[in-house]
């Protein structure tokens, strides 16, 4: 049996009811109440006392996030748990929601998506409603949506990947892992890549989930991703894929790498076909078997581990440069590093030496980034977020923030849901304070004759199943969960637009 810490996934066993964290949990350095002690459990008569009295107004907040990704459905699901009159409007650009649940998480991995089961439950609560097909900041505005509603809170995300920044970075056979990780798993946007998969080395830069999970794709052998949800392009080019050797190029050493222990492990691959342990401090590292499931080690541990498999760690992303040689090949030149310091502390110290790196794809893995959505939002371009306290935008009274675009493109799928569960309650709180709007607030209504005039067909929650449907039957054939539907004009004609 698998080692639970393996397996365990702590959304899945969220307590079904929380009191709201109290001031001193409000820091992004500690989780909410809740989530490792005993405050999560049945609610105090303090916390009762909390609902009953948003229950005993007689106005129905309108509130507005934009954004259907982990961060969108966790941020309607706090609003909707704990203030019985709410209502809760998503918007979402593309066609189908669940953003990078869908669109991120690599197809191996498909526990990670069940997630998606507890968004469908918020989505079929009466006061909540799913728009896609609704592009905000060009069919509507944000002040649109404020003038619409109490509240309107901006969940939609890193869109964008961070460049390398070094010279060649717009050679043929340069990509984004991001739009490669697009292009496998079906975003729209990304479905014409055609990545050349004829080279026999790859390059990955960046040693983070990102850099695993593109790796360990080019890796895995075609038959173990025909179960999967990969898309039928991806899987037929994965066939002919020439590529046997990938790199993992980053600027640091084993100890500081950024990816979980779970991202990097994965069955019948070959070069990662190995799983390791930590015996005796003493006694070293040693190799295992695929087949046996030792301890789960610690993230440093098992990095450790990672680079004695890997062939080479060394280089720096932004100090690496590529040519392009009359055969189409590339090759990146590296500077050796040098690690300097000791645990968290050390760095990665140029040599002076370099070294040339042939390979036939690169994939730039250094980060995602979020854009500005509007001109009337603030927006950080350095840091890449929009500046907020605590989720609350900074000088524009009613307009909230929550996952990447609040932080930054940073941490997996439940610290998005703590920290989106902050910026509910801190909503709730204002609400509370009577820091919204009064009166009432037409909500989706006004918004909707407004696209209407425009020309925008907005797809709903029910629209998504029919589609969902569509792909699940397609995918039964081919002994899949589903195939998905690539092309949004044809996700339209399928629902009769």
């Amino acid at each position: 049996m698998a080692p639970r810490c393996w397996r365990w996934w702590p959304w899945a066993a969220w307590p079904r009811t929380r009191p709201p964290p109290s001031e001193s949990t409000q820091s992004r350095s500690r989780a909410p109440v809740g989530l490792n002690g005993s405050a999560g459990r049945p609610a105090s008569a303090k916390y009762r006392s909390f609902r009953q009295q948003f229950s005993t107004q007689e106005q129905t907040p309108q509130i507005c996030v934009v954004g259907s990704g982990p961060a969108g459905f966790y941020t309607a699901q706090h609003l909707l748990k704990h203030h019985s009159r709410a209502h809760v409007d998503i918007y979402e650009k593309q066609l189908v929601p669940f953003g990078l649940v869908r669109f991120g998480v690599a197809p191996d991995h498909p526990e990670v998506k069940n997630v998606i089961n507890t968004f469908t439950r918020t989505a079929h609560s009466d006061r909540c409603a799913f728009h896609g097909n609704v592009v905000v900041g060009r069919d509507v505005t944000v002040q649109e949506l404020r003038d619409a509603y109490h509240a309107v809170v901006l969940s939609y995300g890193a869109e964008d990947h961070r460049g390398l920044e070094i010279p060649g970075e717009e050679l043929l056979g340069v990509l984004s892992a991001r739009a490669f990780v697009g292009w496998y798993n079906g975003l729209p946007e990304n479905r014409k890549l055609a990545p050349d998969l004829s080279c026999d080395t790859a390059v990955v830069l960046g040693q983070g989930n990102v850099a695993l999970d593109v790796a360990r794709i080019l890796l895995t052998p075609p038959e173990y991703l025909e179960k999967t949800d990969i898309t039928e392009a991806a899987l037929g080019a994965l066939r002919q894929s020439q590529v046997k050797t990938v790199w993992i190029v980053g600027r640091r050493g084993p100890l500081q790498v950024a990816f979980t222990i779970k991202r990097s492990l994965a069955r019948g691959s070959g070069w990662w076909n190995y799983c390791f342990e930590q015996p005796r401090r003493s006694q070293g590292w040693r190799r295992l078997p695929a087949g046996h499931r030792p301890p789960a080690p610690g993230a440093s541990a098992f990095s450790e581990a990672l680079s004695r498999c890997c062939p080479r760690q060394m280089g720096g992303e932004r100090q690496a440069s590529a040519w392009q040689s009359p055969d189409w090949s590339l090759s990146l030149v590296l500077p050796t590093l040098s690690p300097q310091g000791v645990g968290e502390a050390t760095r990665a110290v140029p040599t002076g030496a370099v070294e040339d790196l042939p390979c036939g794809l690169v994939l730039s893995s250094i980060g995602y980034k979020s854009c500005p959505i509007d001109p009337s939002v603030p927006f950080d371009p350095k840091l890449g977020v929009i500046p907020n306290m605590e989720g609350r935008v900074v000088d524009v009274p009613g307009l909230y923030c929550s996952g990447w675009v609040k932080r930054g493109p940073t941490g997996v799928i439940t610290t998005t849901m703590t920290d989106s569960f902050v910026t509910g309650q801190i909503l709730l709180q204002d609400l509370k304070a009577g820091l919204l709007p009064s009166g009432p607030r037409p909500g989706y209504a006004a918004i909707k004759a407004l696209l209407g005039r425009r020309g925008v067909w907005p797809v709903s929650f029910s629209d998504w199943e029919k589609l969902d449907a569509e792909e699940v039957s397609r995918g039964q054939g081919a002994g899949k969960p589903r195939e998905k539907l690539l092309d949004p004009q044809e996700m339209l004609r399928l629902l009769g637009r």
